[in-house]
């Protein structure tokens, strides 16, 4: 079983700052950690491993820093590690951030095998957008499975997975078809201790380090600030319209407000309230 665990170093959530300019996390002398989130997607990846048997390769995008986090993840028992890092991601949102790692997992599935499961926690703390693993599933066509608390079982002869995903109300029994995208909650496993041999691993372990060329990246236009539409809107905001909203007085009856909106409206639409009384007569 070869599963592949997408993890972020993250900035310590304490001493995080904004640059004023781009509105992008400035990470120079920042502390940093494994993005909390994806500890339990790793752990929960370790014990489908050490259950099943396999491999667990552990995929990060950033700079080259990010290595420790990586060398990290291997101290828990992770059996490989992929940096994926080049100056074309600087300022990827998550539309370019899933991209990227999308292509990094084919890369890893042509080197190491298809991954029988992608995992990734939630969320990052320098996000909270929950938008990666989601956008990593719809790039490689998997079904993806979010907010899951626990793996029930796994059969890789008829290739199912069944999990327990909390739900608003209670909890959802879910399964799917083999190879999925899973994040994982917080709280959903007891982290472990990493042993003293994968610590020893770790440190001297080669980790596989990437450029967009060496993952097959041929489309850079959709990587870094080039391709983040968020973070692009943030830096070319348009100015602030000069003419202000008009407040509308709230009337005692919900359709008495109703009203004075739809005259403000045609008010300030004209054209609006004569294509609209056309196509009425049209009727």
């Amino acid at each position: 079983m070869h599963i592949v665990v997408c993890i972020k170093q993250v900035p310590d959530s304490a001493q995080i700052r904004v640059h004023p300019v781009t509105n992008t996390i400035m990470r120079q002398g920042v502390p940093t950690i494994i993005n909390p989130y994806d500890l339990f997607a790793l752990e929960t990846a370790l014990r489908l491993r050490d259950e099943l048997g396999g491999a667990v390769t552990v995929l990060t995008m950033g700079p080259p820093s990010a290595e420790d986090s990586l060398r990290k993840a291997m101290t828990y028992g992770a059996d490989r590690a992929v940096l994926l890092t080049d100056r074309f991601f600087a300022g990827s949102d998550t539309l370019a951030t899933s991209f990227a790692l999308a292509q990094a997992i084919r890369k890893i599935g042509e080197t190491w095998g298809a991954p029988d499961v992608v995992f990734a926690g939630k969320q990052t703390i320098d996000g909270d957008t929950a938008q990666v693993g989601p956008g990593i599933a719809r790039r490689l066509e998997l079904n993806q499975l979010t907010y899951i608390a626990k793996i029930a079982k796994v059969d890789l002869v008829a290739r199912t997975i069944e999990l327990e995903r909390r739900a608003e109300g209670g909890t959802q029994v879910l399964s799917s078809a083999l190879p999925c995208l899973v994040t994982m909650l917080e709280g959903s496993a007891e982290i472990r201790r990493g042993a003293f041999a994968d610590a020893l691993r770790a440190a001297r372990a080669e980790v596989t380090v990437w450029s967009a060329a060496d993952a097959g990246i041929a489309d850079l236009l959709k990587c870094g600030l080039r391709g983040s539409p968020t973070v692009v809107k943030r830096v070319f905001a348009p100015a602030p319209r000069a003419e202000k909203a008009k407040p509308i007085e709230v009337k005692p009856k919900a359709r008495e407000t109703a009203d004075a909106l739809i005259d403000a409206l045609f008010e300030a639409k004209p054209a609006m309230s004569a294509e609209l009384e056309q196509l009425a007569a049209g009727l």
